[in-house]
């Protein structure tokens, strides 16, 4: 059977996950690898379980704070509202309970936050944690419990209520007992192996904990400022600074009406707006930063087995998405070739993965702000019941709210909805944050690529003129023939792959890569490489040339690493960088090319085992472009990957110089000043 290009893609889908364990050199790289696959529910565990934990922790110990500084009951005098009723002083057992519970609560937080500050050990830290926040919410559920009976109220019922602090010793009783089990799976976790038993949490990762806390803590020393100056109650001050720090500004009966509240105003308002915009900021750079590129790895991964599996033999054909066919039947392809139709189909599942990552992200976020509307309008519903809110009104209110737009039409005024205000509104800032963000790289990227196409018909054509912009545009529409089998034409192989290979348009990379080098050749440094070509040794000049061109591209992509978004080669840059690291791309031997054996039970391919390891460098000799080992695969962008071999193969090359062996200093290397 002819070798198709993608036999040995396909046999090693599975064979690099199932191999033995490499030697010490591999080690790191195996555990890098294995962090990528890992599914994301570890992930979670690891890291976004103590993350949740130490942001809602604060929020919750603030919460514990307004369930203390006020009594719990109000007396309701004739005509008189529950948001207007009179003090009844709280038993010494309850305040003493209500104590203790924000004493555990405390203890636990910062027995959490000394752990991630690696200060305290992870086997003493845990269980303090745990169990204290376990037990702060225990005893909040007893309070609330002994609070709803006819034991604590006064009779006659109907002339007392509950006061707002009651209700946020509800809010947070049920936070602790969430943090605590989220930091129960975390444990589990750890003692199972899926992950060392302590937080590495990332910068933003602490700053976005560290805002937190500055925040809440902003909010109620505001709060008990105002209390003073307009002579509100704490919790009242709390609810008026949370709907002005968020800039939602429904008003109410909660403005400032002295000079001095007033005047401070200025200052407390740009302060937690600046605040809110570094949490803000801080979220998004988190998803950004670690949530996105752990997702967009699962999806990539799983991406990649399903278009292995897809594989049809008769055919010849890969299916790439459910109205995505790509033929691989190409005969008397040279290994370049064989090689470029692999990189060719991995970066369609790149791009194929990512597109999935993208919409599935804005469903889930989309979905979880409508729950945070439905449900919110729910809850004011229930709560509003003295205003007499329907459901729509309650969906009016949440839905103005939730964007800031704050007519003031309708407040919350019972002492329910107004800490379920806060702690909703709190809530809705990372919620919607994140819906932002997804829609950034969805909805609203599709807009900007269509408006600037409307524009280019209609105002500013393009330099090839309207009838080229028309057919552009439907051609992305159909993605390139959405609808039809498409084939991987390759009628040339590539050149000689030195960076700045262009390609032309039947897709072959051909070498124009003089500048390049020329760049190379003009420099003082070679001065050496000349040398050695004037006393006729044209090994010590390729080899000096070598170590020269592998230092200045080392500069060169240090300039790729931190690009946004992250920088992708051409597959003649590829080949070009491989050449470099001695794992030249016409090579056949370096390269996975196994027989099919086909699970004729399944139709499809049978699996087996990797073969070969350099022993210098430890890499596999054989691997795919669209195996578990090829670059373009992993937790690491394809910058950053060149950038680590090439610092590893300059580092051997100037080992081998100071070798004792005139042999292995005189290995010629992958490339030569006579390839110019």
């Amino acid at each position: 059977m002819n070798d198709p290009g993608v036999d040995g893609p396909i046999q090693e889908a599975a064979e690099d996950i199932e191999r033995n364990p490499y030697e010490e050199a591999q080690k790191q790289e195996e555990k890098e690898e294995q962090d990528f696959l890992d599914p994301g529910r570890w992930w979670f565990a690891s890291t976004a379980c103590p993350l949740i934990a130490g942001t809602f922790g604060p929020m919750a110990n603030a919460f514990s704070i307004c369930a203390l500084v006020q009594n719990w009951r109000v007396s309701l005098p004739q005509g008189v509202t529950e948001a207007h009723g009179v003090d009844i002083k709280d038993p010494h057992w309850l305040i003493a309970i209500n104590s203790i519970s924000l004493v555990f609560a405390l203890i636990a937080n910062m027995a959490l936050l000394l752990n991630m500050a690696r200060r305290v050990s992870f086997e003493i830290a845990q269980p303090i944690t745990i169990i204290g926040w376990l037990l702060s919410s225990a005893l909040l559920i007893a309070l609330v419990s002994v609070a709803s009976s006819s034991i604590f109220r006064i009779p006659p019922p109907e002339a007392h209520a509950l006061t707002q602090a009651f209700y946020y010793a509800i809010i947070a009783a049920v936070l602790y007992w969430i943090i605590s089990l989220l930091m129960v799976i975390t444990v589990v976790g750890a003692y199972r192996d899926h992950y060392p038993k302590e937080f590495r949490l990332t910068i933003s990762q602490r700053t976005l904990m560290l805002q937190t806390i500055s925040f809440m803590v902003y909010l109620l020393l505001g709060a008990l400022v105002y209390t003073k100056i307009e002579g509100w109650r704490f919790l009242d001050a709390v609810y008026w600074a949370d709907f002005t720090l968020l800039t939602v500004g429904i008003g109410g009966d909660y403005v400032p009406k002295t000079h001095l509240g007033r005047s401070l105003l200025f200052p407390y308002a740009i302060g937690g707006i600046v605040m809110l915009g570094l949490v803000i900021g801080s979220i998004r750079s988190l998803v950004l930063e670690r949530g996105k590129h752990k997702i967009a790895a699962r999806f990539m991964e799983k991406k990649r087995q399903s278009v292995l599996a897809s594989v049809n033999l008769d055919e010849r054909t890969i299916r790439i998405g459910f109205f995505k066919r790509v033929r691989f039947s190409q005969k008397g392809l040279s290994e370049l070739q064989r090689r470029e139709q692999e990189f060719n189909i991995m970066r369609r599942i790149q791009a194929s993965a990512e597109n999935s990552r993208r919409w599935t992200s804005l469903a889930l976020s989309t979905t979880a702000a409508l729950l945070l509307w439905f449900l919110g309008a729910l809850v004011f519903t229930f709560s509003e019941k003295p205003q007499n809110w329907s459901y729509f009104v309650s969906l009016y209110f949440s839905y103005t709210s939730l964007l800031t737009i704050g007519y003031g039409d309708y407040t919350p005024t019972s002492n329910s909805g107004k800490p379920f205000f806060v702690f909703w509104s709190l809530l809705a800032v990372p919620t919607l944050t994140i819906l932002i963000s997804n829609m950034g790289d969805t909805v609203v990227k599709a807009f900007s690529d269509f408006t600037i196409w409307i524009g280019s018909l209609t105002v500013l054509p393009g330099e090839n003129g309207i009838t080229a912009t028309l057919k552009s545009g439907a051609k992305r529409i159909t993605a390139g023939d959405f609808f039809r089998d498409k084939d991987f034409q390759i009628e040339k192989p590539p050149g000689m792959l030195f960076r700045g290979d262009k390609h032309h348009g039947n897709g072959a990379s051909i070498d124009t890569g003089l500048d390049r080098l020329a760049e190379h050749i003009e420099q003082e440094e070679l001065g050496e490489a000349e040398e050695a070509g004037e006393r006729g040794d044209p090994i010590e000049r390729d080899i000096h040339f070598y170590h020269f061109v592998l230092a200045r591209e080392l500069r060169q992509v240090m300039k790729d690493v931190d690009a946004a978004p992250p920088k992708q080669y051409t597959y003649s840059e590829w080949s070009y960088f491989l050449r470099l690291l001695g794992q030249d791309e016409s090579n056949a031997s370096l390269h996975r090319k196994p027989p099919i054996k086909t699970d004729r039970s399944k139709n499809r391919p049978d699996l087996g085992k990797a073969d070969g390891i350099d022993s210098e460098s430890g890499e596999p000799r054989s691997w795919s472009w669209l195996g578990t080992r090829s670059p373009l695969m992993g937790n690491k962008t394809e910058a950053r990957w060149i950038l680590e071999r090439l610092s590893a193969t300059l580092e051997r090359e100037m080992k081998k110089m100071q070798s004792s062996d005139p042999e292995e200093r005189k290995q010629p290397p992958p490339i030569s000043m006579a390839d110019l």
